[in-house]
């Protein structure tokens, strides 16, 4: 996977310019690669709008790029609905001016959540999530066996993996993380099979990617 320029460039560049000139109360983001798009074009956060983020290495990027997080999830529940759950603000019956900036593919779960406490929210897409083919060798090493265990990080990568590795071997293991991932890897062809014996080698893939994926193209 990689990332390209938003086709809602026009968008971006009017609500970056009401940000820095302090039109919006709070700025959210999921992706780390938004602190790439806010560096690309200069943007300033106004020391009153507020940040909240979601993802390890989306606070990261955040806090190197010298900008101050000041909402984030618990790490019991690190997912935009935790967000949306230890956010008091969002409940004080004040209607927030709220910038999200989002993946083409990410599914506006903390949007709709700002959008059904009466928040006016404006939502833009700041970059686009592509596809990139593999090389040969790697298509070669997968298809042969030699890699034997393909671990789906997004819904995204499940419709990318499907389109380039159509014919895995029986035993390879197919290890999605979080259950929309799995549906849309599916319905776009992934093949699924049991556990059987690989759900404990599962598990430890998905716990570790988990605790380090940034979820830029799975949910806003």
């Amino acid at each position: 996977m990689d990332f390209a320029h938003t086709s809602e460039e026009d968008r971006l560049v009017e609500a970056l310019k009401r940000l820095e000139a302090g039109y919006y109360d709070w700025i959210t983001a999921t992706s780390a690669t938004v602190a790439d798009v806010l560096a690309h074009h200069n943007a300033v956060i106004p020391p009153d709008t507020k940040l909240a983020a979601v993802g390890e290495a989306t606070i990261q990027a955040f806090a190197s790029a010298g900008y101050q997080v000041s909402r984030t999830p618990t790490e019991e529940n690190h997912t935009t609905a935790g967000l949306l759950e230890v956010w008091p603000e969002i409940d004080e019956g004040k209607v927030l001016r709220v910038l999200t900036l989002r993946s083409d593919v990410a599914r506006p779960v903390l949007t709709s959540g700002l959008i059904d406490r009466g928040h006016d929210v404006t939502q833009v897409v700041a970059f686009r999530t592509i596809g990139v083919p593999v090389s040969a060798h790697t298509r070669e090493d997968v298809e042969s066996g030699r890699i034997n265990a393909l671990l789906v990080a997004s819904p995204r990568i499940g419709r990318e993996v499907a389109t380039q590795f159509p014919h895995l071997p029986a035993d390879t293991i197919v290890a999605c993380v979080g259950p929309h991932t799995h549906e849309e890897a599916v319905a776009a062809g992934l093949r699924h099979h049991p556990d059987h014996g690989n759900s404990v080698a599962k598990r430890a893939l998905i716990r570790t990617v988990e605790s380090a994926i940034d979820q830029s193209d799975m949910l806003d």
